[in-house]
């Protein structure tokens, strides 16, 4: 392995980076090879055109006529390109997406064939689906799963393939994908949404989410990376040492871009133009070879399914560049994690941001309704909220090197905390004209001038206003981002939802008006969400022991936090909302709590592989050699060698401590994990391997880490940090 790490340093060092050159502007590759609006323009009949449209802004059901219309276009536009196969693009619950390949090519009598793809091949296939995760939905043995055309977001060509994405189910019809559960949870927002829009403007038709991400990652020397099993089999490094210099000074956030990395970004941006992955923002992140891009907001649906795109693309170009990219959410001990900050907002028809004030007093009203609603739902389901960014990778990162905690709290500024203190004062029932104008021109009618310099952030907050939009700063960079957008639009419809009844119970039966009745919840919502509202820094230990005090859950590790997934409120409001049936929300619990059980397991059968049979062979090897040292010395300075070899004995001493400390630990490790797998109830599986055998994780580590400071450098197995993050 010495000679492996040595040998791939030198070729690192020695090889040309991959230059890649730009040749068109990114407005004239934008979307070319996307089945996009402007294309369908081109090849669909009228008919056909609006009877997609219709569906994508409506939800209106495309007849099959209309099918077999679209998908002879497609395929022609598909063709056109040199495009042979196709396949249904999908996101099963493994985190990654799959796809199967046909091609377009049929047999027609003896020796002749055609190109052939019809409606019914468009709309649904029926993949052998048995090996993906269900949760106990189906069977193994049972195959049958259903892919159906999503036609709000659009098909592409990939890698000469025409993706078509799509939802999957089971055969009993329940949701085994992020994608089916997330469009019902946007269809519950859009109505609940809507209905509320109605109070302020009659015009608004349709309420849609809105979601911009933003992608941290790591790029790492592809033949560096080869050479650590730990990175190649976990996307992290179980084992090293801190390097002398990490991220102390600060000079690589925002710096200059790396050539090298620089040549990447730029195919990678191409790559995703291409596909119509609006791609806008790069930069360096803290982290040494730590960056981030970002896209344009855009519809949550499709920026869903073009992160899910994005984090394959980044993989395969990384490639050609000799990098690996690291998604993991904590690749490296000791400098900054990685997360994937998912900015929210919601947008009607009409053009407006709800969580953006208008000029007038009545838009500003309409600010407020669905601003404070936002929290009242965070505050009601901040438990659920937590649960969907629990994954055994994102636990390294919460609560580490500017990554939020695991509490779940709000942020939302000094200045917006006293316009909703003023608000609170509102007098109950009915207004009189003065105070109802003192309230329109005075509090909210100044909301879009406090908001013009509330632009400072609390990077220590989960959930944070950032001006027009909830930043949802949590969710780990290997996450599908469906899971928590799935989660944050389900419990805002069902706020939304709640709190329309009550408003109108108020017009109904107090006789109130409008404003006054809208006034009235919300001051109501106002008093009873202040424990999640939290200026200060989440890190300060202080936080932890008020957070309790507030009531607030504390969900420190994944098992913890999953259980308010199943919940009964939890299962009752996703039934209630349309988004996921009990046996679906069981099932996701299911297949989660067991993904944390087998990234436990496989990251400690990587630890004790690398702990026993690379780091402690080394170490014995180069204890052997100081032992030879001393041995040589004995013979030269017979009477006083003790002396003379007293730093080498303490360090054989030193040695024969960690060798014996990895080894006790590992065994340690191994029984506890053979313990656990004989146990049958998987929710009590999870925990023991979360506080048996994990929590022996840090002392391998620890004895592993202080023999690389001890052993020559020229032997050592494992490529290190030093080389691993600053190798460009």
């Amino acid at each position: 392995m010495a000679t492996l790490r040595l040998h791939a340093i030198k070729k690192s060092l020695d090889s040309k980076p991959v230059v890649f050159e730009e040749h068109e502007r990114r407005s004239v590759l934008f979307g070319k090879n996307v089945f996009n609006e402007n294309t369908m323009r081109q090849y669909l009949t009228k008919d056909a055109f609006l009877g997609v449209m219709d569906a994508v802004r409506y939800g209106k059901k495309i007849d099959r006529a209309i099918a077999d219309q679209v998908a002879s276009s497609m395929k022609d536009w598909a063709l056109s390109k040199g495009v042979t196969h196709y396949t249904h693009w999908f996101q099963p619950l493994t985190g990654a997406t799959a796809e199967k390949h046909d091609a377009f090519f049929e047999t027609v009598g003896e020796g002749n064939s055609i190109e052939k793809f019809g409606g019914s091949q468009l709309v649904q296939q029926e993949p052998d689906a048995s090996s993906f995760p269900s949760g106990g939905i189906r069977n193994t043995f049972e195959a049958r799963g259903y892919t159906a055309w999503d036609p709000t977001s659009p098909a592409f060509i990939y890698d000469t393939t025409l993706c078509i994405p799509t939802i999957f189910v089971a055969y009993t019809g329940e949701a085994l994908d992020y994608k089916t559960p997330l469009l019902r949870a946007l269809h519950a927002v859009d109505d609940a949404a809507t209905a509320v829009c109605k109070y302020f403007d009659k015009n608004v038709k349709k309420v849609v989410s809105s979601l911009g991400w933003e992608q941290e990652y790591f790029l790492i020397d592809k033949r560096l990376a080869t050479s650590r099993p730990d990175i190649m089999l976990t996307g992290r490094t179980l084992l090293g040492h801190s390097s002398a210099k990490g991220q102390q000074l600060d000079d690589h956030y925002f710096g200059s871009i790396p050539k090298r990395a620089l040549n990447f970004m730029k195919e990678l941006e191409t790559e995703c133009m291409l596909l119509g992955i609006p791609l806008k923002t790069r930069h360096n992140e803290v982290a040494p070879n730590q960056f981030e891009l970002a896209p344009i907001f855009e519809e949550a649906n499709l920026a869903v399914d073009h992160n899910a795109l994005l984090m394959d693309i980044m993989g395969r170009v990384a490639s050609k560049h000799n990098f690996k990219v690291l998604l993991h959410e904590k690749p490296f001990a000791g400098v900054n994690g990685s997360g994937k900050h998912n900015n929210w907002s919601l947008s009607t028809d009409t053009g407006v941001n709800l969580l953006a004030p208008g000029k007038t007093p009545m838009s500003s009203l309409q600010f407020l309704t669905f601003f404070i609603n936002t929290i009242k739902a965070v505050h009601e389901h901040e438990a659920l909220l937590r649960a969907a960014i629990a994954s055994a990778s994102n636990d390294h990162r919460l609560g580490a090197n500017e990554a939020p905690p695991a509490i779940i709290s709000v942020f939302i500024g000094e200045q917006l905390t006293r316009v909703l203190e003023e608000l609170e004062g509102v007098t109950k029932g009915k207004l009189s004209p003065k105070e109802k104008t003192e309230l329109k021109l005075n509090v909210v009618g100044k909301i879009p001038d406090v908001l013009l310099d509330n632009t400072d952030r609390n990077r220590t907050s989960p959930f944070a206003f950032t001006g027009n939009k909830f930043e949802f700063r949590a969710v780990g960079s290997m996450a599908n981002c469906g899971n928590p957008m799935t989660v944050l639009n389900t419990i805002v419809a069902k706020q939304l939802k709640d709190f329309k009844k009550e408003v109108d119970t108020l017009i109904d039966k107090k006789d109130l008006k409008k404003d006054e009745a809208v006034f009235n919840v919300l001051r109501e919502y106002i008093k009873s969400t202040k424990p999640i509202l939290f200026e200060g820094n989440g890190y300060d230990a202080a936080w932890e022991a008020e957070a309790k005090k507030r009531g607030l859950s504390n969900n420190k590790t994944t098992p913890e936090a999953l259980k308010a997934r199943i919940s009964k409120a939890s299962i009752a409001l996703f039934e209630e909302m349309g988004v996921m049936s009990a046996i679906e929300t069981k099932a996701r619990y299911e297949i989660e709590i067991e993904a944390y059980i087998l990234h436990i397991q496989i990251e400690s059968r990587v630890l004790a592989d690398v702990a026993r049979n690379h780091i402690v062979p080394t170490a014995v090897k180069y204890q052997n050699i100081l032992i030879e040292n001393v041995r040589g010395l004995k013979e030269i300075f017979e009477n006083n060698y003790k002396t003379v070899s007293k730093e080498q004995i303490n360090l054989i001493e030193q040695i024969s401590s960690h060798i014996e400390g990895i080894n006790a630990n590992v065994t340690k490790m191994i029984e506890a994990r053979k313990h656990a797998n004989q146990m049958d109830n998987i929710e009590k599986k999870a925990e023991y391997y979360c506080n048996h055998v994990k929590s022996l994780f840090d002392d391998i580590r620890y004895h592993c880490d202080k023999l690389e400071l001890l052993v020559d450098d020229e032997i050592w197995p494992l490529t290190k940090y030093r080389e691993l993050l600053f190798t460009r």
